[in-house]
């Protein structure tokens, strides 16, 4: 069966844990982590890669060692190494480590400490207050793992969007190839781009005698064959996700699209509306008593309530109905409009290609400008750049300016926000640069007062151009912190300086209720990569998603701007 990129990820992440648990050498562990990160956020297939014989240690973090281990989980689907680990330790410490706020030193505590190895033990053990006597535990803490356990029941998993594409989009490619199969889409939450899904909708058109229903649930990776019809079928592939695939007929294609795109909450409004007209919208088509008078095309379906086509992304009750009566509907933001990128990392600091091979891979995207903002010096873990380093790399920017043709390097960094607010290097390096990305990236827990003040005094610094991921958020790790993000927005609108929507498919940060009161406070937004690595450029697309469901359009990200009216926007806030 194919070994996809965030399967052999899973692996490598596991192996990590795993060795950590057992107090192995930590760059041994981080090397495992490294390359998980990569193959996640690497566009192609490794497998792919192996068939046309590429080498793999071409890939940033990827030695000869961890070559060879991909290797060996793509022909057969798993690793000594993680087999080997599984027999030195209980085999459901895994399941320990996907419990929210569980780390792996903290396993290792419950299980050297306490001989905590399952997750019932885990819980006898929370609720009768034992967890709170190990160190760096406490009562809170407990009471977390304690909620985080019971919440687990009867709860269904969802996918981050990028991951779920992994699965979606091969399986979409390979439904294309099927004999007689004219049409395959994606509908559902993945087609409105949130930030999760909990299961794929597919649309097929195809000939009555394609076999394509046959294919879908014979395809190679399916685990087990929920139900199957002449024209519906649902299957869970291997990875967990339930796909359900509907074959529809040409005349209602629009209305299906529309069906099984929702939101419900959509739909239910769209319903009414017909309802008002004497029309009855389902799946099938739209209907006048019946006589289908619509429903070839989504176009037809919005039509037949006196509305324009409302795009995916918008549809989830939130004001688009009113704003398509209107005339009102944003013309949202695509990622051929974006000029370039303002957030990115080299080897300088925890990236993995040189400023070089990233303007390269930029340019070749048709970007005119990039922003090399390494982390600073308060980020030890990254390597973060002193004063001294710092101007070197300014030194090196300068010189590649003047050999690199067809795109703009840009000198930023990505300061640290102190406690107190105040940046982590000092205002004659900042002044010397391009734009200052400022990020908070310590004391996460303070109050929502305090970690407001921070960010607001950090913002009045005359050198701040863009706040960085400004909620802070993991999706599915790592709660937002606690912020008044509409006083933030605000100031950020006196003071002229900008937010960023950090493309990252862990964090897609603002969320998009922030982006669109961002655009109606006038505030730009950055749609960046925070791209360690030349392929990270790729993930760019979720963040102009992201901004799509925040009704953001062209003119309100800031990076669609050309690099001259860019720079003049930086100088005003760089003063």
């Amino acid at each position: 069966m194919p070994v996809h990129n965030a399967d052999i990820a899973d692996i490598f992440d596991e192996i990590a844990d795993l060795l950590e648990i057992e107090d192995a050498n930590p760059f041994r562990v981080r090397a495992y982590r490294n390359a998980a990160r990569t193959l996640r956020g690497t566009g192609r297939e490794v497998r792919t890669l192996l068939a046309q014989g590429e080498d793999l240690t071409r890939l940033p973090g990827i030695g000869h060692d961890l070559a060879a281990k991909i290797e060996e989980i793509v022909e057969t689907g798993h690793t000594a190494m993680l087999d080997k680990l599984h027999k030195r330790l209980p085999p459901d410490l895994s399941e320990l480590l996907k419990i929210p706020g569980l780390g792996p030193k903290r396993v290792k505590a419950l299980y050297h400490e306490l001989d905590i190895h399952t997750l019932e033990q885990l819980h006898r053990a929370a609720r009768d207050g034992r967890l709170r006597e190990l160190p760096g535990f406490g009562l809170k803490t407990e009471q977390r793992i304690l909620h985080a356990i019971e919440s687990r029941v009867g709860s269904s998993e969802r996918f981050k969007l990028a991951l779920a594409a992994q699965y979606a989009e091969p399986l979409v490619e390979y439904l294309r190839a099927v004999p007689g199969v004219s049409r395959v889409v994606i509908a559902g939450s993945y087609r409105r781009a949130r930030e999760t899904v909990g299961d794929i909708d597919i649309l097929v058109t195809a000939d009555s005698g394609s076999p394509v229903m046959q294919r879908f649930t014979g395809y190679d990776e399916v685990r087990e064959i929920v139900s199957r019809g002449p024209t519906r079928a649902t299957v869970i592939l291997r990875c967990g996700l339930q796909v359900d695939m509907r074959l529809v007929g040409e005349e209602n294609y629009g209305a299906a699209l529309h069906y099984f795109t929702g939101s419900k909450a959509h739909n239910i409004a769209i319903r009414t509306l017909a309802r008002q007209r004497g029309l009855k919208i389902n799946e099938y088509g739209v209907f006048r008593g019946s006589e289908r008078v619509a429903g070839a095309t989504e176009t037809s379906v919005f039509k037949s309530v006196g509305l324009p086509c409302i795009p995916p992304e918008l549809r989830e009750n939130r004001g688009e109905i009113e704003a398509a009566r209107k005339g009102l509907l944003p013309e949202l933001v695509k990622l051929a409009d974006l000029k370039g990128d303002l957030h990115a990392h080299t080897v300088a600091t925890d990236g993995h290609n040189s400023i070089e091979q990233m303007a390269q891979a930029a340019r070749s995207r048709g970007f005119e400008y990039l922003a090399i903002t390494e982390h600073s010096r308060r980020l030890t873990v990254a390597r973060g750049l002193t004063p001294e380093r710092l101007l070197k790399q300014m030194d090196e920017i300068d010189r590649l300016n003047e050999e690199l043709e067809g795109i703009t390097l840009l000198k930023g960094i990505e300061v640290d926000i102190l406690e107190d607010g105040r940046l982590d290097l000092p205002d004659d390096i900042l002044g010397q640069l391009d734009l200052v990305v400022a990020a908070v990236h310590s004391r996460f827990n303070l109050s929502r007062r305090r970690q407001t003040e921070r960010i607001l005094r950090a913002m009045d610094h005359p050198h701040f151009t863009l706040l960085a991921h400004p909620g802070g958020r993991l999706i599915q790790q790592r709660e937002p912190y606690d912020v008044d993000m509409l006083r933030i927005i605000r100031h950020a609108r006196r003071r002229g300086c900008f937010l960023e929507l950090n493309a990252h498919p862990e964090r897609l940060d603002l969320l998009d209720s922030y982006c669109r009161l961002a655009r109606d406070e006038g505030v730009l937004i950055s749609i960046n990569s925070d791209a360690h690595s030349t392929m990270d450029f790729d993930n760019l697309k979720y963040g102009v998603g992201q901004g799509r469901r925040g009704w953001l359009e062209k003119k309100d990200v800031l990076n669609t701007r050309p690099l001259g009216k860019l720079r003049g926007l930086l100088k005003r806030t760089m003063q």
